[in-house]
């Protein structure tokens, strides 16, 4: 007899706890936002968010970067159809 019915119930089960904690921790760092509300904490947050941004974009360039110099190396076929 096989379980068809598992994966069904392990998956429903699987969302509904993990968006029950997400609720809980997005509720949980609004209200500690809501504590702490001033302009220079906003400002801080801007200025880190900004900064990794611009990490991430500038990673993301040299993983490109590398990726298309390996390829030409490699001598792969990078054309669009």
């Amino acid at each position: 007899m096989t379980a068809e019915w598992f994966p069904t119930v392990f998956y429903t089960f699987k969302f509904l706890a993990l968006g029950v904690g997400m609720f809980f921790a997005i509720k949980w760092h609004y209200d500690q936002g809501k504590k702490e509300n001033g302009a220079r904490k906003r400002r801080e947050v801007l200025i880190a968010a900004g900064k990794a941004a611009i990490v991430f974009v500038l990673a993301l360039l040299v993983v490109g970067m590398i990726a298309f110099a390996l390829v030409r190396k490699l001598g792969l076929d990078i054309n669009l159809p």
